[in-house]
């Protein structure tokens, strides 16, 4: 695989001579900004080698370095080996960012490529900051994998299905009377959006164009006069037009968005990370155009009364499949013979026997052992290892229902643990724990409260890198923005109807990683004479592993929790299951005592 990642590079690098840069960065995002891309947009993935969710690539003439972030660095360091491309650690004192790293390696006179699609504007302001004193120029081209990509994935094409009102909550019509008034609130007259859930959600409808992810490729142009979704046609089916229609919907090609961009109606607002080809084309064609974070990046978080039904419906399914799961993994044990991957489909065999199940909401990450460390690990056949009877492992994953996703983490013990185990384990429940029972005053914002996670381990000398929490979407991505509980300052105040993960971590290189994870429900709390006060529901139905617990290390707050929450697992999942099951659940969720 070596030497095929240094011929593809070998490959691009003729292209930029025909181009005339020095340079050409590759992002591993699309047009849309999105997280998780099409298999058509992973280029990044195919020149590389190195297959997680973040990174940017950057390639000049003579070296090559690609930047990801702390949840990747033990899986690019593995995926790199041979190729000659350098890992840069993102956010680590001393590591230069692509911009820096290049302003540093290039001469003046050079010049530096990108992609206009799938670059944001922001990208090229970083540069032009940090390379343009030098005498280095930036340069958009066209995109060079459809020249040097064989067998380059197409842009999908699967159908589009309506998600019904029962579902959703709120009509079309409604999102979008509520979007014009935000716009026009911000003194602006019409808005693009480009971020496919955001379309997904305004328009209550699905599709399959990303893995794990029901969103498809468009996008979706309002004003007060209309409204214009930008699609090919082939994806709608005869039942989506008419809806489309009766909600006075026109359809255009979806190439077709950057030409009519230049007539957009009075003050347009556009995303700030909205990609550069059509930033250009709006800010050089518009008579004003506004850069400001669309509205619905927070309308589709704060979930109706309808979506949160839909949760807990989704989270007792979820729940059922994780006990089965978890009583089928112990006997299996006894047998042997399983392995990380047997573990990841076996799991999804039991989500899928439950209704409405739609698939999963991403690559399952089961790490036995020192795989557990890796924080994104995701088993394949050259990696997979079989299950021994001792130590952890980890286990992320979650499902897409019709009626909302989930995404859990446990941490399963398989057999004897050492004390440090125990005690890591211990710490992450801990840190876990903060965050479930933190009542805070309304306006607090997600950055605000991360330490709560981070306090118990920090006071252990340990830290975790990566953010210790994010939202989920309503049978939506499962990453959805933009709360965060994060360290650098994620500005999104918290409401209530808002969805989040609460997962702390432990990870420790060669050994072991331990990670427990529940999606929560942001409620209200009180009302004082301070103001309005929030807390968190837990939406998540599943046993947290009660063996690795060292419950000298728990206050009472926090055991009376863990015994309050499994009763609550208990009385929702039981009439779901059959007596064995029922037996086994009772044990894992009897009360833990000193």
């Amino acid at each position: 695989m070596e030497s095929e990642i240094r011929k593809r590079i070998s490959a691009l690098r003729e292209v930029m001579r025909k181009e005339g840069i020095s340079a050409f960065i590759v992002p591993t995002t699309d047009p849309h900004s999105s997280e998780y891309v099409a298999p058509h947009w992973e280029a990044r993935k195919w020149l590389t080698g190195f297959t997680g969710s973040a990174g940017t690539a950057v390639i000049t003439l003579h070296a090559a370095g690609l930047w990801t972030d702390s949840r990747y660095f033990l899986q690019a360091t593995s995926q790199l080996r041979g190729s000659n491309i350098t890992l840069f650690k993102e956010k680590i004192p001393g590591i230069p960012t692509p911009a820096e790293w290049l302003s540093n390696v290039l001469k003046a006179g050079d010049t530096i490529g990108l992609d206009g699609w799938v670059n944001q504007c922001s990208l090229k302001e970083e540069i032009e900051h940090e390379c343009k004193t030098k005498g280095i120029t930036l340069k958009v081209i066209p995109d060079p994998f459809d020249a040097i990509w064989e067998n380059r994935p197409a842009i999908p094409t699967d159908p589009v299905v309506l998600h019904d009102l029962r579902y959703t909550g709120r009509s079309t019509r409604e999102k979008i009377a509520q979007i014009l008034q935000a716009i026009h609130e911000n003194r602006c007259d019409s808005i693009l959006l480009s971020a496919l859930d955001d379309i997904a959600w305004t328009l209550n409808l699905r599709g399959n164009d990303v893995h794990c992810n029901p969103v498809f490729i468009s996008y979706l142009y309002i004003s007060d006069s209309k409204t214009v979704l930008y699609i090919n046609k082939v994806k709608l089916t005869p039942d989506v037009l008419a809806y489309l229609t009766t909600n006075e919907i026109e359809i255009k090609p979806y190439e077709s968005v950057k030409e009519d961009l230049k007539n957009a109606e009075g003050i347009l607002q556009i995303a700030p990370n909205l990609n550069l080809a059509l930033t250009l084309t709006a800010v050089h064609a518009c008579r004003e155009v506004e850069r400001i974070t669309p509205p619905t990046g927070v309308f589709k978080t704060v979930k109706n009364a309808v979506e949160i039904e839909g949760f807990h419906n989704a989270m007792r399914k979820d729940g059922v499949a994780m006990v089965k799961f978890l009583i089928w993994l112990e006997e299996a044990m006894q047998k042997g013979r399983e392995t990380e991957c047997s573990v990841d489909s076996t799991l999804t065999a039991f989500r899928a026997e439950q209704a409405d199940f739609k698939g999963i909401s991403f690559d399952t990450i089961a790490g036995y052992g020192a795989h557990g460390a890796i924080v994104h690990y995701e088993p394949t056949a050259e990696t997979d290892i079989p299950l021994e009877p001792r130590g952890f492992l980890l286990l992320d994953s979650g499902a897409q229902y019709l009626d909302g996703t989930t995404d859990i983490t446990r941490t399963i013990p398989l057999g004897p643990l050492t004390d440090e185990e125990k005690r890591d384990y211990t710490l992450v429940l801990k840190g876990h724990l903060q965050i479930q029972n933190a009542v805070f005053p309304e306006g607090t914002c997600g950055t605000q409260l991360d330490f709560l996670a981070r306090l118990p381990m920090c006071k252990d000398g340990i830290n975790y890198l990566h953010g210790t929490g994010h939202g989920v979407g309503a049978y939506l991505c499962v990453h959805e923005g933009p709360h965060q509980l994060r360290m650098n300052y994620m500005p999104t105040v918290l409401q209530a109807g808002m969805t989040l993960t609460d997962e702390p971590g432990i990870y420790k290189p060669n050994r072991h990683g331990v990670r427990i994870e529940n999606t929560l429900l942001i409620v209200p709390a009180m009302e004082t004479e301070f103001g309005k006060f929030l807390q968190f529901e837990p939406l998540t139905l599943c046993p947290i592993s009660k063996e690795p617990i060292l419950v000298e290390m728990l206050t009472d707050e926090e055991l009376t929790w863990l015994n309050n929450y499994h009763a609550m697992v208990y009385k929702k999942l039981f009439l779901s299951l059959d007596a064995e099951e029922r037996t086994w659940l009772k044990e894992a969720t009897s009360p833990l005592t000193r």
